[in-house]
C-alpha cells in the first residue's frame, strides 16, 4: 500500500508527539487526545448533529494514522472505558453522543482518498466527508452513489449501506465495498488490524460491512472501493463514471396553497409513479426525485429532481416526469427553469452542506413496497399542518429501487432490495422544553400512518422495515412497538443471526455498543 505526503507528514508528526511523551511531557496536552477542560474539548464534544445528545467523554482521540486508532482503542479497553467512533458526526440518535460515551475516537483528520495499488481499488480513509470523496474521485472521472448532504461521513454512511441519487443507476455505496481496514479487539483485549474483503479469508467481516451498521465491530480506519464488474486495473474503470450531463429541476407549491385532496392527489401522483418504475434498468432509473413538505404555512413543498445522461434524453425524462406527478394537482404546482451543468457544479450547488448550528432532533422512517393509501396521506397532511412545528421540521420521500433492487437480499447485510421509497419524518426544533412536544408529534404521526401494522412499518406486502443509517430506538421499546417484530427485523430481516456470528467472532467482548447494536449470539 503507498503512502500519501500527508499521511507520511502526520506520521512524522505523530513520532514527534510520542517522542515527547516518552521524554515526560503531558501525555494528553497534545491534538491527539483532549481531556474535559482543554482546549477545542468543548468543540469536539459537540461535533454531533443532534443537540439532544452531547457526549463527555473522558478523553477524545484525534487519530491520525491506523496505529493511533490502535493505540487509542488499547487504551480505552486497558481502562475499560465504552468506546464510540466519529465520522462525520451525523449520527441521528445517542449511538456516539451518549452518557456511557468515555473514550471517543474522533476521524476526522484521517480523510485522504487515494488509489491503491495493492488491492487495485479506492483507499478512502473513515472520517473524509461525502464532498471530499465525491471532489476527489471525480479527477479519476469516477464516482460513488452516495448521499445527497455533503458533510456526511463516509464511516457510518458505506458502513450503513449508504445510498444518494445515483443509487437507482448504480446501486447502494456498499455495493461498491470491496473492502474494510478495521481495527478489532479480541478476547484477551488485544487490538489488531484486520483487512477484510470480499473474495478474501475474512469475507464475513466484509459483509458486515455492508449495510451492518457503524460501531458494531470495532473501528474502520478506511474503505477500499472498487465496484464487483471491475478488475481495478485501470483506476478509471473501478468505479461507477461521472455523469456528463446533470438537468436539474424544481417544482414548489406553497404550503398555504396545498389542500388535503391536493396534497393527496400530488403525494399519489408521485409514489404511484415511483412504485411503477422501480424495477432495474427502468427507463426512469437515471432520474432521482426527493420530495421535501415542511409544516410551516410559509414555507413550500420542495421537489428536486436530478436527471443524467445525454442532454436530450436527461430533459425529456424530466418533463415527462414532472408532467405526471402534476396531473391533477390544484393550483398548479410552480416549475422552475431546468438547470443544466456538469455533475461536480450539481454537487457544489444542490447537495445540502452541513448545518451552521445543530437542532435538537427526532426521526422516524420506513421503506415502503407499495404506495400509501388516500387514508395514510391525510394522515400525514394532517400532521404537516400542524401549527405548533416549525420550519426546521419535515417530511421527505426519497426514491429507491433500480439498481439496488437488482442485488439479492443476502448478498449485503442491507436487504431492503424490494422496496421503491423511503420515507423520513424529520422533527427539528432548538428549545429544550419543546421537547415532548416534536418527539410526541414524530412518535403519534408515525404510529398512525402505519395504525394497520401495529404502529410500526412491519415487513410485509406493504412495508419493508428501516433504514439503520437512521436508527430509531423507539423500534426496541415495547411501548412504541407493539408488534411481536423484534427491532432487528426492521433493518437486517433474516441476516441479523449472521451478523450475530460475525459479532461473536470479531468483538468477543462486545466492547463495541450502542442501543441498537448488534448483540452477540
Amino acid at each position: 500500500m503507498s503512502l500519501s505526503r500527508r499521511g507520511f507528514i502526520a506520521a512524522t508528526a505523530l513520532s514527534v508527539a510520542a517522542a515527547g511523551m516518552a521524554s515526560g511531557s503531558n501525555a494528553h496536552a497534545d491534538t491527539l487526545t483532549i481531556a474535559p477542560g482543554e482546549p477545542n474539548y468543548e468543540r469536539l464534544s459537540r461535533r454531533g448533529y443532534n443537540r439532544r445528545f452531547i457526549a463527555r467523554p473522558e478523553r477524545i482521540h484525534i487519530p491520525t494514522s491506523t496505529s493511533d486508532v490502535v493505540d487509542a482503542v488499547a487504551r480505552a479497553v486497558h481502562d475499560n472505558l465504552r468506546i464510540a467512533v466519529r465520522s462525520g458526526g451525523h449520527c441521528f440518535d445517542d449511538f456516539v453522543d451518549s452518557a456511557d460515551t468515555r473514550a471517543l475516537i474522533d476521524l476526522q483528520r484521517m480523510n485522504s482518498v487515494r488509489w491503491d495499488s495493492e488491492h487495485r481499488a479506492f483507499s478512502i480513509d473513515a472520517g473524509a466527508d461525502l464532498n471530499t470523496v465525491y471532489r476527489e474521485l471525480a479527477l479519476w472521472g469516477v464516482t460513488v452513489p452516495g448521499g445527497i448532504c455533503r458533510g456526511v461521513g463516509v464511516g457510518g454512511h458505506i458502513s450503513g449501506g449508504g445510498y444518494g441519487p445515483l443509487s437507482r443507476q448504480f446501486g447502494l455505496v456498499a455495493d461498491h465495498l470491496y473492502g474494510v481496514e478495521i481495527v478489532t479487539v479480541d478476547t484477551a483485549g488485544k487490538p489488531a488490524v484486520v483487512v477484510a474483503t470480499r473474495d478474501g479469508p475474512n469475507k464475513d467481516l466484509w459483509w458486515a460491512h455492508t449495510g451492518g451498521g457503524g460501531g458494531n465491530f470495532g473501528v474502520v480506519t478506511r474503505f477500499l472501493l472498487r465496484s464487483s464488474d471491475s478488475t481495478g486495473e485501470d483506476p478509471r474503470q473501478a468505479l461507477p463514471p461521472t455523469p456528463a450531463t446533470v438537468v436539474v429541476g424544481r417544482v414548489l407549491i406553497p404550503m398555504p396553497m396545498i389542500s388535503e385532496p391536493s396534497f393527496v392527489r400530488l403525494t399519489s401522483n408521485y409514489l404511484d409513479f415511483h412504485e411503477r418504475f422501480c424495477e432495474p434498468g427502468n427507463r426512469f432509473a437515471g432520474l432521482y426525485a426527493r420530495l421535501i413538505f415542511r409544516p410551516i404555512v410559509e414555507s413550500f413543498a420542495d421537489l428536486l429532481i436530478f436527471s443524467y445522461g445525454p442532454a436530450d434524453e436527461a430533459h425529456a425524462r424530466l418533463d415527462e416526469f414532472i408532467t405526471t406527478i402534476s396531473d391533477g394537482v390544484a393550483p398548479a404546482p410552480l416549475v422552475l427553469p431546468p438547470v443544466q451543468l456538469g455533475y461536480t457544479d450539481s454537487i457544489a450547488q444542490y447537495y445540502a452542506p452541513p448545518p451552521p448550528e445543530p437542532a435538537r432532533v427526532k426521526i422516524k422512517t420506513a421503506f415502503l413496497r407499495q404506495a400509501f393509501s388516500p387514508e395514510q396521506l391525510r394522515v400525514l397532511y394532517r400532521a404537516l399542518v400542524d401549527p405548533g412545528l416549525n420550519n426546521e421540521s419535515f417530511v421527505e420521500f426519497a426514491p429507491f429501487g433500480g439498481a439496488i433492487n437488482a442485488v439479492a437480499s443476502d448478498a449485503t447485510a442491507m436487504p431492503a432490495r424490494d422496496s421503491f421509497m423511503k420515507m423520513l419524518l424529520h422533527a427539528a426544533w432548538r428549545d429544550p422544553a419543546a421537547d415532548d412536544r416534536h418527539i410526541s408529534w414524530a412518535r403519534t404521526t408515525y404510529r398512525d400512518i402505519f395504525a394497520d401494522t401495529g404502529g410500526v412499518p412491519a415487513p410485509d406486502e406493504r412495508n419493508a422495515g428501516s433504514y439503520i443509517n437512521y436508527p430509531d430506538p423507539d423500534l426496541a421499546d415495547p411501548e412504541s412497538n407493539t408488534t411481536s417484530v423484534p427491532w432487528h427485523a426492521f433493518y437486517y430481516r433474516d441476516g441479523y443471526p449472521r451478523l450475530q456470528r460475525v459479532k461473536s467472532k470479531w468483538d468477543p467482548n462486545n466492547n463495541f455498543q450502542h442501543r441498537l447494536s448488534i448483540a452477540p449470539e
